[in-house]
Protein backbone atom coordinates (compact mmCIF):
# COMPACT_ATOMS: atom_id res chain seq x y z
CA UNK A 1 0.00 0.00 0.00
CA UNK A 2 1.22 3.49 -0.95
CA UNK A 3 1.71 6.15 1.27
CA UNK A 4 1.98 9.74 1.56
CA UNK A 5 5.60 10.61 1.22
CA UNK A 6 6.23 14.27 0.51
CA UNK A 7 4.70 17.12 -1.08
CA UNK A 8 5.05 18.54 -5.03
CA UNK A 9 4.18 21.94 -5.14
CA UNK A 10 2.98 23.42 -8.76
CA UNK A 11 3.57 27.21 -9.13
CA UNK A 12 5.07 29.40 -5.65
CA UNK A 13 2.60 28.73 -3.22
CA UNK A 14 3.76 25.55 -1.62
CA UNK A 15 0.48 25.65 0.57
CA UNK A 16 -2.32 26.19 -1.89
CA UNK A 17 -0.68 23.95 -4.86
CA UNK A 18 1.35 21.05 -3.13
CA UNK A 19 0.21 17.86 -4.51
CA UNK A 20 1.30 14.54 -1.88
CA UNK A 21 4.19 12.06 -3.57
CA UNK A 22 3.17 8.70 -2.80
CA UNK A 23 6.10 6.45 -2.35
CA UNK A 24 5.49 2.39 -3.09
CA UNK A 25 7.84 -0.20 -1.73
CA UNK A 26 9.80 -0.11 -4.97
CA UNK A 27 9.93 1.60 -8.23
CA UNK A 28 9.40 5.50 -8.42
CA UNK A 29 6.99 7.61 -6.54
CA UNK A 30 4.16 8.79 -7.68
CA UNK A 31 2.11 12.56 -8.01
CA UNK A 32 -1.16 12.21 -6.31
CA UNK A 33 -3.30 14.51 -8.84
CA UNK A 34 -6.89 13.06 -7.82
CA UNK A 35 -6.98 17.10 -6.06
CA UNK A 36 -5.80 18.72 -9.16
CA UNK A 37 -8.60 19.41 -10.87
CA UNK A 38 -10.79 21.03 -7.49
CA UNK A 39 -7.31 22.98 -6.36
CA UNK A 40 -5.87 24.05 -9.71
CA UNK A 41 -8.63 23.33 -12.65
CA UNK A 42 -6.23 21.13 -14.40
CA UNK A 43 -5.99 18.11 -16.34
CA UNK A 44 -2.87 15.59 -16.58
CA UNK A 45 -1.76 15.28 -19.78
CA UNK A 46 -0.58 11.35 -20.66
CA UNK A 47 -1.73 9.49 -23.96
CA UNK A 48 -1.21 6.07 -23.49
CA UNK A 49 -0.77 6.12 -19.68
CA UNK A 50 3.03 6.06 -20.19
CA UNK A 51 3.99 8.03 -17.06
CA UNK A 52 0.53 7.24 -15.04
CA UNK A 53 -0.02 4.98 -12.39
CA UNK A 54 -3.66 4.08 -12.65
CA UNK A 55 -4.15 2.12 -9.68
CA UNK A 56 -2.17 0.38 -6.61
CA UNK A 57 -1.11 -2.97 -7.34
CA UNK A 58 0.89 -5.52 -4.69
CA UNK A 59 0.56 -8.19 -7.94
CA UNK A 60 3.61 -7.66 -10.36
CA UNK A 61 6.47 -5.22 -10.77
CA UNK A 62 8.88 -4.89 -13.47
CA UNK A 63 12.13 -2.38 -13.66
CA UNK A 64 12.15 -2.05 -17.47
CA UNK A 65 16.01 -0.45 -17.16
CA UNK A 66 17.13 -3.61 -15.10
CA UNK A 67 15.62 -6.07 -16.69
CA UNK A 68 13.55 -7.20 -13.82
CA UNK A 69 10.39 -9.08 -13.43
CA UNK A 70 8.93 -10.05 -9.95
CA UNK A 71 5.91 -12.00 -9.54
CA UNK A 72 4.55 -11.28 -5.56
CA UNK A 73 8.22 -10.01 -4.87
CA UNK A 74 9.65 -13.71 -6.55
CA UNK A 75 11.97 -13.08 -9.38
CA UNK A 76 10.44 -14.77 -12.61
CA UNK A 77 13.64 -16.26 -13.08
CA UNK A 78 13.07 -18.14 -9.77
CA UNK A 79 9.60 -19.30 -9.87
CA UNK A 80 10.51 -20.82 -13.47
CA UNK A 81 13.28 -22.74 -12.38
CA UNK A 82 11.67 -24.20 -8.96
CA UNK A 83 7.58 -23.77 -9.54
CA UNK A 84 4.42 -25.89 -11.29
CA UNK A 85 2.10 -23.31 -13.05
CA UNK A 86 -0.60 -24.37 -10.97
CA UNK A 87 2.11 -22.82 -7.53
CA UNK A 88 2.91 -19.49 -9.22
CA UNK A 89 -0.93 -19.20 -10.12
CA UNK A 90 -2.02 -19.12 -6.42
CA UNK A 91 1.12 -17.30 -5.78
CA UNK A 92 -0.54 -14.38 -8.80
CA UNK A 93 -4.03 -15.00 -7.43
CA UNK A 94 -3.76 -15.29 -3.33
CA UNK A 95 -0.27 -13.46 -2.50
CA UNK A 96 1.85 -16.60 -0.96
CA UNK A 97 3.08 -19.40 -2.61
CA UNK A 98 1.28 -22.50 -1.40
CA UNK A 99 2.12 -25.18 1.72
CA UNK A 100 2.00 -28.64 0.17
CA UNK A 101 -1.65 -29.08 1.76
CA UNK A 102 -2.92 -25.34 -0.10
CA UNK A 103 -1.47 -26.86 -3.27
CA UNK A 104 -3.41 -29.97 -3.27
CA UNK A 105 -6.52 -28.08 -2.07
CA UNK A 106 -6.01 -25.80 -5.18
CA UNK A 107 -5.61 -28.23 -7.24
CA UNK A 108 -8.82 -30.35 -6.63
CA UNK A 109 -10.45 -26.74 -7.05
CA UNK A 110 -9.24 -26.56 -10.47
CA UNK A 111 -10.24 -30.35 -11.41
CA UNK A 112 -13.50 -29.52 -9.89
CA UNK A 113 -13.91 -26.80 -12.24
CA UNK A 114 -12.60 -27.73 -15.55
CA UNK A 115 -15.36 -29.26 -17.46
CA UNK A 116 -17.75 -27.18 -19.75
CA UNK A 117 -21.62 -27.22 -19.72
CA UNK A 118 -22.40 -29.22 -22.53
CA UNK A 119 -24.43 -26.55 -24.09
CA UNK A 120 -20.94 -24.37 -24.19
CA UNK A 121 -19.92 -26.85 -26.35
CA UNK A 122 -22.30 -26.50 -28.69
CA UNK A 123 -21.58 -23.08 -29.37
CA UNK A 124 -18.29 -24.04 -31.23
CA UNK A 125 -20.91 -25.60 -33.81
CA UNK A 126 -22.47 -22.44 -34.30
CA UNK A 127 -18.37 -20.64 -35.72
CA UNK A 128 -16.77 -21.25 -38.85
CA UNK A 129 -14.38 -23.68 -38.78
CA UNK A 130 -11.88 -21.41 -39.92
CA UNK A 131 -12.81 -19.00 -37.63
CA UNK A 132 -9.80 -17.11 -35.34
CA UNK A 133 -9.77 -18.85 -31.73
CA UNK A 134 -9.37 -15.58 -30.48
CA UNK A 135 -12.54 -14.47 -31.69
CA UNK A 136 -14.00 -17.84 -30.37
CA UNK A 137 -12.79 -17.40 -26.96
CA UNK A 138 -13.58 -14.05 -27.08
CA UNK A 139 -17.26 -15.09 -27.86
CA UNK A 140 -17.33 -18.28 -25.46
CA UNK A 141 -16.12 -16.55 -22.01
CA UNK A 142 -18.05 -13.94 -22.28
CA UNK A 143 -21.07 -16.65 -22.31
CA UNK A 144 -19.92 -18.64 -19.30
CA UNK A 145 -21.99 -16.13 -17.36
CA UNK A 146 -25.27 -17.26 -18.42
CA UNK A 147 -24.23 -20.54 -17.11
CA UNK A 148 -22.58 -19.65 -13.62
CA UNK A 149 -25.33 -18.28 -11.67
CA UNK A 150 -24.92 -19.81 -8.39
CA UNK A 151 -22.22 -17.97 -7.40
CA UNK A 152 -22.74 -13.90 -8.80
CA UNK A 153 -22.86 -11.79 -5.44
CA UNK A 154 -19.28 -10.44 -6.56
CA UNK A 155 -19.42 -8.63 -3.42
CA UNK A 156 -18.72 -12.19 -1.65
CA UNK A 157 -14.97 -13.23 -1.35
CA UNK A 158 -16.42 -17.05 -1.67
CA UNK A 159 -18.21 -15.84 -5.12
CA UNK A 160 -15.06 -14.00 -6.11
CA UNK A 161 -12.72 -17.28 -5.53
CA UNK A 162 -15.32 -19.54 -7.01
CA UNK A 163 -15.36 -17.45 -10.18
CA UNK A 164 -11.51 -16.84 -10.32
CA UNK A 165 -11.08 -20.65 -10.38
CA UNK A 166 -13.62 -21.60 -12.84
CA UNK A 167 -12.01 -19.10 -15.30
CA UNK A 168 -8.45 -20.55 -14.94
CA UNK A 169 -9.86 -24.42 -14.79
CA UNK A 170 -11.55 -23.81 -17.75
CA UNK A 171 -9.95 -21.32 -20.05
CA UNK A 172 -7.36 -24.58 -21.34
CA UNK A 173 -10.54 -26.37 -22.16
CA UNK A 174 -11.53 -23.50 -24.02
CA UNK A 175 -8.55 -22.84 -26.04
CA UNK A 176 -7.90 -26.29 -27.06
CA UNK A 177 -11.60 -26.56 -28.46
CA UNK A 178 -11.07 -23.71 -30.54
CA UNK A 179 -8.61 -25.57 -31.97
CA UNK A 180 -10.00 -29.26 -32.31
CA UNK A 181 -13.28 -27.70 -33.72
CA UNK A 182 -10.90 -25.96 -36.70
CA UNK A 183 -9.52 -29.26 -37.94
CA UNK A 184 -12.39 -31.53 -37.33
CA UNK A 185 -11.63 -33.40 -34.39
CA UNK A 186 -13.91 -34.66 -31.79
CA UNK A 187 -13.50 -32.27 -28.60
CA UNK A 188 -11.28 -33.79 -25.75
CA UNK A 189 -12.34 -33.23 -22.22
CA UNK A 190 -10.38 -32.37 -19.35
CA UNK A 191 -8.36 -35.75 -17.87
CA UNK A 192 -7.92 -35.46 -13.99
CA UNK A 193 -5.15 -37.93 -13.80
CA UNK A 194 -3.02 -35.03 -15.76
CA UNK A 195 -1.69 -31.41 -14.34
CA UNK A 196 -2.61 -28.59 -15.67
CA UNK A 197 -0.21 -28.46 -18.40
CA UNK A 198 -0.13 -31.88 -19.36
CA UNK A 199 -3.98 -31.68 -19.30
CA UNK A 200 -3.29 -28.51 -21.82
CA UNK A 201 -1.69 -30.43 -24.01
CA UNK A 202 -3.99 -33.59 -24.27
CA UNK A 203 -6.80 -31.50 -25.15
CA UNK A 204 -4.95 -29.87 -27.71
CA UNK A 205 -3.00 -32.41 -29.61
CA UNK A 206 -4.92 -36.10 -28.35
CA UNK A 207 -6.73 -38.78 -30.11
CA UNK A 208 -9.99 -40.02 -28.70
CA UNK A 209 -8.52 -43.55 -30.45
CA UNK A 210 -5.52 -43.96 -28.50
CA UNK A 211 -4.14 -43.12 -24.75
CA UNK A 212 -2.23 -39.32 -24.78
CA UNK A 213 1.13 -40.31 -23.56
CA UNK A 214 2.57 -37.56 -21.55
CA UNK A 215 5.99 -35.96 -22.62
CA UNK A 216 7.84 -34.55 -19.81
CA UNK A 217 10.10 -32.34 -22.13
CA UNK A 218 7.07 -30.72 -24.00
CA UNK A 219 5.25 -30.66 -20.54
CA UNK A 220 7.64 -28.46 -18.99
CA UNK A 221 8.20 -26.17 -22.08
CA UNK A 222 4.44 -25.69 -21.71
CA UNK A 223 4.57 -24.76 -18.34
CA UNK A 224 7.49 -22.73 -18.98
CA UNK A 225 5.25 -20.90 -21.50
CA UNK A 226 2.45 -20.24 -19.30
CA UNK A 227 4.83 -19.20 -16.15
CA UNK A 228 6.56 -16.56 -17.81
CA UNK A 229 3.15 -15.32 -19.56
CA UNK A 230 1.25 -15.28 -16.53
CA UNK A 231 1.18 -11.63 -15.92
CA UNK A 232 3.09 -8.37 -16.73
CA UNK A 233 1.83 -5.61 -14.70
CA UNK A 234 -0.29 -2.99 -16.05
CA UNK A 235 -0.38 -3.54 -19.52
CA UNK A 236 -3.50 -3.81 -22.43
CA UNK A 237 -5.28 -6.25 -21.83
CA UNK A 238 -5.03 -6.38 -17.83
CA UNK A 239 -5.91 -2.54 -17.76
CA UNK A 240 -9.00 -3.20 -19.85
CA UNK A 241 -9.75 -5.76 -17.47
CA UNK A 242 -9.63 -3.77 -14.20
CA UNK A 243 -11.95 -1.12 -16.34
CA UNK A 244 -14.34 -3.39 -17.25
CA UNK A 245 -14.29 -4.46 -13.60
CA UNK A 246 -14.45 -0.81 -11.93
CA UNK A 247 -17.71 -0.76 -13.37
CA UNK A 248 -19.13 -3.95 -11.52
CA UNK A 249 -19.28 -6.25 -15.04
CA UNK A 250 -19.12 -9.85 -13.90
CA UNK A 251 -15.68 -11.84 -14.53
CA UNK A 252 -16.61 -13.51 -17.38
CA UNK A 253 -17.02 -10.29 -19.28
CA UNK A 254 -14.33 -8.73 -18.10
CA UNK A 255 -11.57 -11.33 -18.98
CA UNK A 256 -13.53 -11.52 -22.52
CA UNK A 257 -12.45 -7.71 -22.91
CA UNK A 258 -8.82 -8.83 -22.21
CA UNK A 259 -9.31 -11.44 -24.64
CA UNK A 260 -10.13 -8.88 -26.93
CA UNK A 261 -7.53 -6.92 -26.12
CA UNK A 262 -5.18 -9.33 -26.11
CA UNK A 263 -5.38 -10.41 -29.64
CA UNK A 264 -4.42 -6.94 -31.04
CA UNK A 265 -1.06 -7.80 -32.89
CA UNK A 266 0.94 -5.06 -30.90
CA UNK A 267 0.41 -7.02 -27.40
CA UNK A 268 -0.62 -10.55 -27.84
CA UNK A 269 0.42 -11.13 -30.98
CA UNK A 270 3.51 -9.94 -31.69
CA UNK A 271 5.14 -13.52 -31.40
CA UNK A 272 3.17 -14.92 -34.73
CA UNK A 273 4.69 -11.77 -36.43
CA UNK A 274 7.99 -12.89 -35.27
CA UNK A 275 7.29 -16.21 -37.05
CA UNK A 276 6.54 -14.69 -39.65
CA UNK A 277 9.55 -12.50 -39.91
CA UNK A 278 11.98 -15.56 -39.37
CA UNK A 279 10.22 -17.31 -42.35
CA UNK A 280 10.58 -14.28 -44.35
CA UNK A 281 14.45 -14.07 -43.28
CA UNK A 282 15.02 -17.75 -44.54
CA UNK A 283 18.02 -18.49 -43.71
CA UNK A 284 21.30 -16.66 -41.71
CA UNK A 285 23.16 -15.40 -45.04
CA UNK A 286 20.06 -13.15 -45.59
CA UNK A 287 20.11 -11.28 -41.85
CA UNK A 288 22.99 -8.09 -42.98
CA UNK A 289 20.25 -7.38 -45.84
CA UNK A 290 17.90 -7.57 -43.08
CA UNK A 291 19.77 -5.31 -40.22
CA UNK A 292 20.45 -2.77 -42.86
CA UNK A 293 16.75 -2.34 -44.04
CA UNK A 294 15.68 -2.11 -39.95
CA UNK A 295 18.03 0.79 -40.13
CA UNK A 296 16.69 2.45 -42.57
CA UNK A 297 14.11 5.05 -41.84
CA UNK A 298 12.81 5.51 -44.77
CA UNK A 299 11.54 1.60 -44.90
CA UNK A 300 8.62 0.89 -43.26
CA UNK A 301 10.03 -2.76 -42.00
CA UNK A 302 10.22 -3.15 -38.34
CA UNK A 303 12.36 -5.71 -36.50
CA UNK A 304 9.74 -8.05 -34.34
CA UNK A 305 10.92 -9.52 -31.60
CA UNK A 306 13.19 -6.64 -30.38
CA UNK A 307 12.30 -3.98 -27.98
CA UNK A 308 9.70 -3.61 -25.55
CA UNK A 309 7.09 -0.50 -24.25
CA UNK A 310 8.87 -1.02 -20.66
CA UNK A 311 11.87 -2.76 -21.30
CA UNK A 312 14.89 -1.32 -21.77
CA UNK A 313 17.24 -4.29 -21.12
CA UNK A 314 17.25 -7.91 -22.01
CA UNK A 315 13.63 -9.20 -21.03
CA UNK A 316 14.50 -11.81 -18.49
CA UNK A 317 11.83 -14.17 -19.89
CA UNK A 318 13.44 -14.14 -23.33
CA UNK A 319 16.23 -15.97 -21.96
CA UNK A 320 14.49 -18.51 -20.19
CA UNK A 321 12.85 -19.48 -23.59
CA UNK A 322 15.68 -19.40 -25.47
CA UNK A 323 16.87 -21.59 -23.50
CA UNK A 324 14.29 -24.29 -23.38
CA UNK A 325 13.24 -23.61 -26.81
CA UNK A 326 16.83 -24.99 -27.85
CA UNK A 327 16.16 -28.01 -25.05
CA UNK A 328 13.04 -29.01 -26.46
CA UNK A 329 13.92 -28.45 -30.40
CA UNK A 330 16.62 -31.13 -29.51
CA UNK A 331 14.67 -33.47 -28.00
CA UNK A 332 12.27 -33.56 -31.02
CA UNK A 333 15.78 -34.00 -33.13
CA UNK A 334 14.71 -30.39 -34.68
CA UNK A 335 18.22 -29.01 -33.61
CA UNK A 336 18.90 -28.10 -36.87
CA UNK A 337 16.12 -25.97 -37.25
CA UNK A 338 16.53 -23.23 -39.49
CA UNK A 339 13.99 -20.64 -37.80
CA UNK A 340 16.29 -21.30 -34.68
CA UNK A 341 19.26 -20.93 -36.62
CA UNK A 342 18.42 -17.63 -38.23
CA UNK A 343 17.01 -16.20 -34.53
CA UNK A 344 20.03 -16.91 -32.75
CA UNK A 345 22.32 -15.09 -35.15
CA UNK A 346 19.89 -12.21 -35.39
CA UNK A 347 20.09 -12.11 -32.25
CA UNK A 348 23.83 -12.23 -31.90
CA UNK A 349 24.80 -9.51 -34.95
CA UNK A 350 22.09 -7.39 -33.21
CA UNK A 351 23.11 -7.43 -29.48
CA UNK A 352 26.98 -6.36 -30.85
CA UNK A 353 25.60 -3.57 -33.16
CA UNK A 354 25.89 0.04 -31.87
CA UNK A 355 22.29 1.06 -33.55
CA UNK A 356 20.49 -1.34 -31.87
CA UNK A 357 23.02 -1.31 -28.49
CA UNK A 358 21.85 2.90 -28.26
CA UNK A 359 18.52 2.22 -28.82
CA UNK A 360 18.55 -0.66 -26.48
CA UNK A 361 16.68 -2.83 -28.61
CA UNK A 362 17.03 -6.13 -26.60
CA UNK A 363 15.21 -9.49 -27.81
CA UNK A 364 11.75 -10.16 -25.91
CA UNK A 365 9.81 -12.97 -24.82
CA UNK A 366 8.07 -12.97 -28.21
CA UNK A 367 11.38 -13.64 -29.99
CA UNK A 368 11.71 -17.06 -29.34
CA UNK A 369 8.14 -18.39 -27.92
CA UNK A 370 6.68 -18.85 -31.68
CA UNK A 371 9.46 -20.48 -32.59
CA UNK A 372 8.71 -23.24 -29.47
CA UNK A 373 5.30 -23.32 -30.04
CA UNK A 374 5.37 -24.01 -33.63
CA UNK A 375 7.87 -27.12 -32.93
CA UNK A 376 5.53 -28.45 -30.54
CA UNK A 377 2.60 -28.55 -32.87
CA UNK A 378 0.84 -25.32 -32.43
CA UNK A 379 -0.56 -23.32 -35.55
CA UNK A 380 0.45 -19.85 -35.44
CA UNK A 381 -3.86 -18.74 -35.26
CA UNK A 382 -3.09 -20.52 -32.19
CA UNK A 383 -0.15 -18.55 -30.15
CA UNK A 384 -1.88 -15.65 -29.01
CA UNK A 385 -4.56 -18.42 -27.44
CA UNK A 386 -2.06 -19.81 -25.74
CA UNK A 387 -1.30 -16.84 -24.67
CA UNK A 388 -4.52 -16.01 -23.20
CA UNK A 389 -4.59 -18.99 -21.20
CA UNK A 390 -1.67 -18.18 -19.52
CA UNK A 391 -2.93 -14.56 -18.73
CA UNK A 392 -5.82 -15.85 -17.49
CA UNK A 393 -4.39 -16.33 -14.25
CA UNK A 394 -3.07 -12.79 -13.77
CA UNK A 395 -6.51 -11.13 -15.34
CA UNK A 396 -8.17 -13.02 -12.14
CA UNK A 397 -5.37 -11.95 -10.14
CA UNK A 398 -6.48 -7.99 -10.62
CA UNK A 399 -9.72 -8.84 -10.96
CA UNK A 400 -9.39 -10.02 -7.25
CA UNK A 401 -7.62 -7.40 -6.00
CA UNK A 402 -9.79 -4.68 -7.31
CA UNK A 403 -12.62 -6.28 -5.59
CA UNK A 404 -10.76 -6.85 -2.24
CA UNK A 405 -9.86 -3.04 -2.50
CA UNK A 406 -13.55 -1.63 -3.15
CA UNK A 407 -12.46 0.42 -6.21
CA UNK A 408 -14.91 2.84 -7.89
CA UNK A 409 -15.37 3.07 -11.35
CA UNK A 410 -13.08 4.06 -13.57
CA UNK A 411 -13.79 7.58 -16.10
CA UNK A 412 -10.83 8.50 -17.40
CA UNK A 413 -10.79 12.73 -18.36
CA UNK A 414 -9.37 14.36 -21.65
CA UNK A 415 -7.86 17.35 -23.34
CA UNK A 416 -10.88 18.56 -25.66
CA UNK A 417 -9.78 19.35 -29.04
CA UNK A 418 -13.57 20.29 -30.76
CA UNK A 419 -15.43 23.40 -31.54
CA UNK A 420 -16.00 25.43 -28.93
CA UNK A 421 -19.30 26.44 -27.86
CA UNK A 422 -21.41 27.01 -31.33
CA UNK A 423 -25.29 27.74 -31.82
CA UNK A 424 -26.88 25.88 -34.22
CA UNK A 425 -28.02 27.31 -37.99
CA UNK A 426 -29.40 25.85 -40.58
CA UNK A 427 -27.26 25.65 -43.91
Amino acid sequence: MSNQFGNFVIGDTATANSLPILKGSIGPDAVDVRSLLDKQGLLTYDPGFRSTASCQSAITYIDGDKGTLLYRGYPIEQLAEHCSFDEVAHLLMHGELPSAEELAGFRKDIRDHNLLHDQVLSFYRGFRRDAHPMAVMVGVVGALSAFYQDAQDYSKDADQQKAAIRLVAKMPAIAAASFTYSIGRPIRHPDNSFDYSSNFLQMMFGKPSEPYIVDPVLTRAIELILILHADHEQNASTSTVRMAASSGANPFACLSAGIATLWGPAHGGANEAVLTMLEEIGSPENIPNIIKRAKDKNDPFRLMGFGHRVYKNYDPRAAIIRDITRKTLAHLGMENSPLMATALELERIALSDEYFINKKLYPNVDFYSGILLRAMGFPSRMFTAVFAVARTVGWVSHWLELKQEGHGIDRPRQLYTGPAQRQFERK
